[in-house]
């Protein structure tokens, strides 16, 4: 409702701008205005600007929407020029209206006794009213104005709805790339969790019930949260603790696990399941019965900012579902280039013996 009012507000404010153009430039400013009741030129040249507003709009909802979309251009430039001719027959019949020749002076004999001196007496010998037919003086002018006018509204409303069309048309394949992301993230982190508690169920550990009790928290979080374009920061970083805990329910004393928070989340928000990919790869490529393990996972908050830094050490992976770990940190990846292109830095530092993820998200 808020934006809808904000383009009304944009719209009238253009055009007030627009009306006042003639005044702006002029010598003597908005003290013209005074003479517009009177003044029949005024008068014309303020219906000419609010004629070109309305061209503007027609031609900004109808004809381009309904021609010049639809690929009928030779019906677009021919509503095009009525439009035009029937705005430049307005004003010229306004203009025969408010048309009157000067009234013929009478012709008055000189005194008999005054001296005759060969000059121009001034309306002595006054000039025939125009014909008809013949073209007033200043309408050529006129002409080329009300053409000046409607070529700028013409091609103002053109550039703006090519510009408007454009940016939907981006927005609906960032929304259907986002949409095939967000079909892939969820099937996979499904698969990862599933396997994890399928590891407890293995070794007959009796935290497996726990464990699928944090499954169901996660499947309602991904289902219900994870097709919202935002969530609060404090149901995200909740919903990763969740994960954590189900990690140390697995791993339990095999892995040195350090997971810590700073900074207060208030009301911001953030796109749904963008960090636990890090997490997770961490989780996939750190962890081994046979090695000492250490993941570290921090996040610092501030006013506009989230920080998020995930070390792991690299040890030999015995899952045979680890391959699949790539998807999640790709979409990821993609993700934050459609969702916060210039409002993140993503360092990622893969060595032999380690893996260090450094994401930087201003949010809004």
């Amino acid at each position: 409702m808020n934006n809808r009012f904000s383009q009304i507000a944009i719209h009238l404010l253009g055009c007030f701008t627009f009306l006042a153009l003639p005044y702006v430039f002029a010598d003597d400013g908005f003290a013209r205005l005074a003479e517009l009741p009177d003044n029949p030129h005024e008068q014309r040249t303020q219906l000419s600007y609010l004629l070109t507003i309305a061209f503007f709009y027609v031609n900004f909802y109808v004809l381009i929407p309904r021609l010049y979309f639809a690929r009928r251009f030779v019906l677009y430039v021919l509503a095009s020029l009525s439009c035009f001719l029937l705005i430049e027959s307005t004003l010229a019949a306004i203009n025969r209206r408010g048309y009157h020749p000067p009234a013929s002076p009478s012709f008055s004999a000189p005194p008999p006794n005054a001296a005759y001196r060969h000059e121009e007496i001034p309306g002595a010998y006054p000039s025939p009213p125009p014909h008809p037919g013949q073209r007033q003086p200043g309408l050529p002018s006129e002409l080329a104005q009300t053409f000046f006018l409607t070529l700028a509204g013409f091609l103002m409303a053109l550039a703006l709805r090519i510009n408007s069309r454009w940016r939907e048309t981006e927005q609906e394949k960032i929304q259907t790339e986002l949409s095939y992301l967000k079909a892939q993230i969820n099937p996979h982190f499904l698969f990862n969790t599933l396997n994890s508690i399928y590891s407890l169920a293995i070794i007959e550990s009796p935290q497996t019930a726990a464990a699928l009790v944090e499954l169901s928290s996660f499947l309602r979080y991904v289902i219900q949260e994870s097709q919202k374009d935002r969530v609060s920061v404090h149901n995200e970083l909740d919903y990763l603790r969740q994960y954590i805990a189900l990690q140390r329910l697995r791993l339990g004393d095999t892995a040195q696990i350090e997971f810590t928070i700073e900074g207060n989340p208030g009301s911001q928000q953030i796109v749904p399941l963008l960090l636990i990919s890090f997490i997770e790869n961490a989780f996939k490529y750190g962890v081994s019965p046979e090695e000492p393990s250490t993941i570290r996972i921090g996040l610092r908050l501030e006013e506009q900012a989230i920080h998020c830094h995930v070390f792991n050490k690299k040890v030999r992976v015995f899952q045979p579902t680890a391959v699949a770990s790539g998807i999640g940190l790709t979409n990821t990846k993609a993700r934050l280039q459609l969702l916060y292109p210039t409002h993140h830095q993503l360092r990622i530092n893969d060595q032999a013996d380690r893996f260090t993820v450094d994401l930087s998200i201003t949010l809004s």
